[in-house]
């Protein structure tokens, strides 16, 4: 349906927004009853899945499954540092930053070309995928 590469990464930014205040905001109110934090976490994650899975399903046509998660990864780092460092009060320190870095250079090599076998099968795939 939607081919852009630029929507499924908008819709994964907001999504990890959302996922990022479900997991880890109630950090913030560890008086609030474990199972009311829980409630509260479902119904902040339901608006994640509102914007996780049209993003993939858009970004699928556009970027391969492996590219669209780890995409989904380094857009989670990213938004769970801002998160970490200005709701948590957390710092992020030298080590984390160079993890940080070394995991978004491993990510660079799931968008190195295919192989033209490879293309074919992953064509044949989507397909697949979009004739059911």
């Amino acid at each position: 349906m939607i081919q852009s590469r630029i929507l499924p990464i908008v819709l994964l930014v907001f999504s990890n927004i959302f996922m990022t205040v479900a997991w880890y905001g109630h950090l913030r109110f560890k008086t609030v009853p474990l199972w009311q934090a829980i409630l509260v976490s479902w119904g902040i994650a339901f608006f994640e899945y509102c914007l996780m899975v049209p993003a993939n399903r858009w970004g699928f046509g556009a970027y391969n499954v492996v590219q669209l998660k780890v995409v989904q990864e380094i857009i989670t780092l990213l938004v769970f540092s801002v998160f970490a460092v200005y709701a948590l009060q957390a710092q992020i320190r030298w080590n984390h930053i160079v993890a940080f870095i070394l995991i978004i250079a491993a990510a660079g090599f799931t968008f190195l070309p295919q192989s033209d076998k490879q293309t074919v099968t992953i064509e044949k795939a989507r397909a697949e995928m979009t004739a059911k």
